[in-house]
Formats: structure tokens, C-alpha cells, sequence
């Protein structure tokens, strides 16, 4: 495959099984590649392996002086560089070609995967987990697949030579074609021993990783606490133990580097002693002892490609099964790629939303509050609605929207049906107008949005910090997550880019939890009016919130307690109104008792 057909159109379903099967899924991918790989490789190592029998042919040429055969060698030589250069040229072109190629299909793989999840992947799996993966573990699984090319051309080539040698001078050929096996398979007993001290590395670096990344993360929290020389001596300890881990795994690779040169400098040495022995007693020519002396030094050159691919399925191997488990993740229940693959409708269905399981119900075109006395369980139904809960279960009933199952549509329909904004929104760095550049319906421009979600002290902070002197917010650059802006003016933000997108379904989770109630109130105002025929859902709790609502569904212990106003609500339900008000029901209860007696 060539590198301008990259990115790939489709990098296909992987096997997502085990590691193995992962590695071997992806060299069936790029089979052809491979191949082709191998084939240059092997014409390298067939031109090399060549060289030391036309040496020694031009060696015995000098000794009989035949100045023909010494002209003939020196034109084989001269071919046999030709065939080297272009050999060496073409693999190293191949499996350079081979090793982004597979790097890039893992790449879009979990990209693809991180779209489906969106922020369920996070709570399945580690943030620094995850970048552990797309990043050295992507390079390691990358090498493998490169390697295993060379390795193959190696190995035919060291059984090429082997049974060469022995056909060529079967007293030194034998010899060697017998110490061939010792050689390559002398660093067994050290790969496991290897591999864990690696696999220990690779641990603990996974560990410094996140470590790192929620340390930057909470990097405000812990100024505001006075943490940053503790978490720094955190990361510190740990950045130790990588390093030393890092030392021992080095030591043991550098063990069998050192057996992988020994091992056959014997082997050389001997063979010069024992084909001296022989060319002095005449049973062999100079020529012979020069070719099978020269032939078993090169015989150095492949067997490091035993070497070389024992490390690189030690590296890869667990850095395939950390790829494999997070590709193996599903959005839903029901196998997102099995949907796809099926079709479904064109166009996102419209009506009402309903959750079978609590039996939550969101009218269409109606704005919906849903108070929960578990803020973890008003999370959960958010993904929920979504169609991307992360504990769904197969003979759960899937959230229905106008009738239709929300896991039965394609993910894309889905994602343009529902938008789920959670609780903690997150900003991607760049300017204003790039975060509000989102695929949209057109309906909602971000002027109106902004508006509506009361960004109005937000763009006149931006236009404070703008670098370019125009004073225009919507240049203006917003740093990673939007760390430069308060939580309150984050959330604004996010619910002005949700309003943007103008989705037949939006779902907002906690939305207005930073704010101050008189800001609150103009949100809470703002909403209702945009979003006027379309229905929302809004978890929230507070009562600014609660009575611009057109209905106010009480969820408690997993399923509907009871559906009204915030008003009727509020005088008909003690513990919706120990929810709302903070007090206990038996506070409430004793208030009531006052009251009507």
C-alpha cells in the first residue's frame, strides 16, 4: 500500500479477541505488503550472503593465476552491489511503508472507537491508559508487523546459506549447518525473563502517564490547596520506578544482544581454526576457506533478526492486547458495527423519548426537568438517553425515540437525534469560533446562542485577552480544556455550543451548577425560549431551573415516583421536596403536622 492512499478509506473490523489475534488480523490487512516486503528482503540478503563465494572465487582466481575468472569476479561483484543497493533501497522502503501503514490503521481504529464512545470511554478506561495506546503502544504494534517482513527474508536466507554450505563443502558446511539452530535458539530461555521485566516497565510508565495527566488536570485544585509539592513527589517517585524498571528490562536485552555476538563469534573463530587445519592438509582450497569464513560472518547479519523480532513481539505483544481490549469496547449492548452494517433509515426518527427501564418519559417539543436524589444516577440515565450507557446489559430494553430504538439506528443518526452534554464539559483548545464550529441544523446561529446561555461577561473576558488587538472574542484562543476560564464560564460556553448544534433531543446534565442564581434564571429563561418546540431534557435540582420546566419528572430508587410541576411537586411530594429544598422528610413531615394542626 502506498503512503498517499493514507488515511484509510475503511480500516475494517479488527479481532479484537486477544493481542495475538489482533497482530494477526493486522498482518492479513497488509499481506500483499508484507510479502512484497520479504521478497526485497530476501534478494537483499541473497546479494550479501553471495559475496564472500565470489570473493573466494577471486581469492583462488589470484592463487591460480587466472586473470579471466579474476575479471569474471570482479563483474559479479559489481552486480552482486547492484542487486544489494536496490535490495537494501527497496526493503527499507517497504517495511518503513509497512510500519506506518499499520500504525495508521491502529490509529484510526481507535479514533473511530473514541467517536463511537465519546465520554463513556473515559470511565471504562483510564485517561492515561488510553494515551498510553495511541501513542507508544501504536509505535510498538507498528514495529512488529515491520519486523516480521525482515525476519522472514532472515530466516530464508540463514536456511538458504546453510543448506549452501553444506552442498558447497559438506566438512565446514556441516559444521556450521549444526551450530545454526544453536544459535538462533540460544536466547529462548531469556525471553520470558525479558518479557516480564518489559512488561514491568511498560506498567509502571502506564502508571506515571496518568499519574501525570490528572495531575495537569487538577493542576488548579491542587494550587488552590497547596498540593503541587506533594503530587510532585508522586510523580516523582513513580519516574523513578520507570527508570529503574527501564535499567533491569535494559540489562536483559543487553544480555541477549551480547549472546547474539558471542554465540557466533565462536562459531567464526572456530571455523577459521578447524578450515586452517583442513587447508593445510590440502583436503580444502584457499578459495573454500574464504568462502565459508566470509559466509558464516554474514551469517551474524540475519541471525540478529532472530533477535530483533523476539523483542519486537515481547514489546508488542501486550501493548496489542491493551489496543485489542479498549477496540473491543462497545457503545451499547448491541454491536454498533452489526448496526451499521445493516442499514437503518436515513433520517433521525422525531417524537417522544422514552426510557423503558425507569420509565421516564420526555414529550416532544416540551422542556423536561428530571430531579434525581443520586447525582451518580442522574449521570448514568443522561448516557442513558444518549443510547451510550457504559453498564447496559444485553436484555436491557433500549431507549426509545418516537417509537424507535436508539440502538437500533446507525451511531451517526444517533448522535444527530440525542446530544448529551455532561456535567463536566470539556473545551477543546483553539479560538472561539473553531469551538463553535460544529456540525449544526443552521437554525441556531452562535450569536443567538451565546446570548441565550448569558456569555456576555465570557466574550468580554475574551476580548480582554485577545492577542491580536482587534478585541474580537471569537478570536480570541481558549487554552486546553478551558483552563484560563472559570468553571461558571465554561459551563456557559458548553451550553452555548450545545444550543449551536440544535439537536432534536437535548439533554443537559446539571448545566447551570456553577453559576449564580441571577444568572441562572436569565439561562434557565434563555433556554426555554430557544429551545421552544423541541424537546429537552434538563437534570437539574434547582428551582430556578425546575419552574420554567414544562413538566418535572421525580426519579427515585431507579424508576418514576411521580410527573407535575414544580409547584404541584413541590406541595404533593415530601421527598421531591427534601430533594429540592435540602431538608429531610421528617423536617418536612414535622413542618407539615405544625402546619395543619
Amino acid at each position: 500500500m502506498s503512503l498517499r492512499a493514507l488515511p484509510h478509506a475503511d480500516p475494517g473490523v479488527p479481532d479484537t479477541r486477544s493481542g495475538f489475534r489482533f497482530l494477526l488480523w493486522l498482518e492479513k490487512r497488509q499481506i500483499r505488503s508484507q510479502i512484497a516486503a520479504a521478497l526485497w528482503g530476501t534478494l537483499h540478503m541473497a546479494a550479501v550472503g553471495s559475496f564472500p563465494a565470489v570473493v573466494g572465487f577471486a581469492v583462488q582466481s589470484v592463487v591460480d593465476h587466472s586473470g579471466r575468472r579474476l575479471a569474471t569476479a570482479g563483474g559479479l561483484m559489481l552486480a552482486l552491489g547492484v542487486l544489494t543497493a536496490l535490495g537494501d533501497t527497496m526493503l527499507h522502503r517497504t517495511a518503513v511503508t509497512n510500519w506506518i501503514t499499520a500504525a495508521a490503521r491502529v490509529q484510526l481504529l481507535l479514533a473511530r472507537k473514541t467517536v463511537e464512545l465519546g465520554s463513556v470511554l473515559t470511565r471504562r478506561v483510564a485517561a492515561g491508559e488510553v494515551m498510553a495506546v495511541s501513542t507508544g503502544d501504536v509505535e510498538k504494534i507498528g514495529w512488529f508487523v515491520e519486523a516480521l517482513a525482515r525476519f522472514t527474508s532472515a530466516l530464508i536466507a540463514t536456511i538458504g546459506i546453510a543448506v549452501a554450505l553444506v552442498l558447497y563443502q559438506p566438512a565446514l558446511g556441516g559444521l556450521v549447518a549444526a551450530c545454526i539452530p544453536v544459535l538462533a535458539f540460544a536466547v529462548l530461555p531469556l525471553l520470558p525473563r525479558a518479557t516480564r521485566r518489559a512488561d514491568e516497565q511498560r506498567e509502571k510508565a502506564g502508571k506515571a502517564t496518568a499519574l501525570a495527566s490528572d495531575t495537569v488536570a487538577g493542576l488548579r485544585v491542587l494550587r488552590g490547596i497547596g498540593g503541587e509539592e506533594l503530587f510532585l513527589a508522586r510523580y516523582r517517585h513513580a519516574s523513578q520506578e520507570v527508570r529503574t524498571a527501564a535499567v533491569r528490562s535494559a540489562r536483559m536485552w543487553a544480555l541477549i544482544s551480547m549472546m547474539q555476538v558471542v554465540l557466533p563469534g565462536l562459531l567464526l573463530v572456530g571455523v577459521a581454526w578447524y578450515g586452517a587445519r583442513l587447508a593445510l592438509d590440502g583436503r580444502i582450497s584457499v578459495g573454500e576457506l574464504v568462502t565459508v569464513y566470509g559466509t558464516v560472518g554474514f551469517l551474524m547479519f540475519p541471525l540478529r533478526g532472530f533477535e530483533e523480532i523476539a523483542m519486537a513481539y515481547s514489546f508488542s505483544r501486550p501493548s496489542a492486547k491493551r489496543a485489542a481490549r479498549v477496540l473491543s469496547l462497545e457503545r451499547g449492548a448491541s454491536s454498533v458495527t452489526s448496526t451499521v452494517a445493516s442499514g437503518g433509515e436515513d433520517t433521525a426518527p422525531a417524537g417522544d423519548l422514552y426510557d423503558p427501564a425507569t420509565g421516564l418519559l420526555a414529550p416532544a417539543g416540551l422542556l423536561t426537568a428530571v430531579v434525581c436524589g443520586d447525582p451518580d444516577a442522574a449521570g448514568r440515565l443522561a448516557d442513558r438517553l444518549g443510547g451510550h450507557s457504559p453498564e447496559r446489559k444485553d436484555d436491557d430494553p433500549s431507549v426509545l425515540l418516537g417509537g424507535t430504538a436508539l440502538d437500533a439506528l446507525p451511531l451517526a443518526l444517533a448522535r444527530t437525534a440525542v446530544l448529551v452534554q455532561d456535567k463536566d464539559p470539556v473545551l477543546l483548545s483553539g479560538t472561539l469560533r473553531e469551538l463553535l464550529d460544529i456540525p449544526s441544523s443552521g437554525t441556531v446561529d452562535p450569536s443567538t446562542a451565546l446570548a441565550a446561555a448569558q456569555c456576555g461577561d465570557v466574550l468580554d473576558a475574551l476580548a480582554q485577552a485577545s492577542v491580536d488587538d482587534s478585541g474580537d472574542p471569537m478570536r480570541t484562543r481558549i487554552t486546553e480544556r478551558g483552563r484560563s476560564l472559570s468553571g461558571g464560564q465554561r459551563q456557559r460556553l458548553a451550553l452555548a455550543r450545545s444550543l449551536v448544534t440544535d439537536p432534536e433531543v437535548l439533554v443537559l446534565d446539571e448545566p447551570t451548577s456553577a453559576v449564580d442564581s441571577h444568572t441562572e434564571a436569565r439561562i434557565a429563561q434563555g433556554l426555554k425560549e430557544l429551545r421552544e418546540g423541541r424537546t429537552t431534557v434538563v437534570f437539574a435540582s434547582s428551582p430556578l431551573l425546575l419552574d420554567r420546566a414544562d413538566r418535572v419528572v421525580f426519579i427515585a430508587d431507579g424508576s418514576v415516583r411521580s410527573v407535575g410541576t414544580h409547584h404541584e411537586l413541590l406541595h404533593g411530594d415530601l421527598a421531591y421536596r427534601a430533594v429540592v429544598t435540602r431538608e429531610t422528610e421528617l423536617e418536612l413531615e414535622l413542618e407539615k403536622a405544625e402546619e395543619s394542626a
